[in-house]
């Protein structure tokens, strides 16, 4: 990949288009924060929601899958990419016909994200304490954070399967959703 020669001129067109549309961010970003409210306030039903938008997803993509696969069947990996779009269906299949279970286990799944992820984190905290000099402290205390936010779903399950999706989804399009808010006033500023 080639970089462009001119990166200070090519800055200066990205924040021209995000001030010429800074109307667009600070809409998405008021909707963002609006929905995240809302799957924070009603997080079984933000749950809900995301098991049923990522069952859909799967079946989608699963069917786009096998369609491609028999479509290429001669390339190389057929089995592999028909065995891949299989699973796809079922799992969209499993996760529509049956949401509340699913729920219960992207619930799991996530608890060991969240578990994994603090680990790798300390572990990379730790090994690189001297390169990162004091900074490494806030690594691992994020390790620490993403081990605590997994001991709360995994010790709380099944009950926390109500909880955890919709209030993780929901946390994450509020900030998300102020980021852009945040970047559309700073960019209107640089309008006037």
């Amino acid at each position: 990949m080639t970089l462009p020669h001119d990166i200070a001129g090519l800055q200066t067109k990205m924040s021209a288009a995000v001030r010429r549309h800074w109307k667009a961010f600070l809409i998405e970003g008021i909707l963002l924060v609006i929905l995240g409210l809302a799957a924070m306030i009603v997080p079984p039903l933000a749950s809900l929601a995301v098991t049923i938008f990522l069952g859909w997803m799967f079946l989608i993509s699963g069917v786009a899958g096998l369609v491609l696969t028999f479509w290429a069947r001669l390339m190389p990996g057929f089995w592999w990419s028909l065995i891949s779009a299989v699973l796809a269906v079922g799992a969209g299949i499993v996760l529509l016909a049956r949401p509340v279970q699913g729920t219960l286990t992207l619930t799991i799944v996530v608890g060991a994200y969240f578990l994994a992820e603090g680990v790798a984190t300390i572990m990379y905290a730790l090994e690189h304490k001297k390169e990162l000099s004091q900074r490494w402290g806030w690594l691992l205390t994020a390790g620490i954070m993403d081990i605590l936010v997994a001991g709360f779903i995994i010790a709380g399950l099944p009950g926390s399967a109500l909880w955890a999706l919709g209030l993780l989804v929901g946390i994450n399009m509020l900030f998300g959703g102020a980021t852009l808010i945040g970047m559309a006033l700073a960019a209107r500023q640089g309008e006037a």
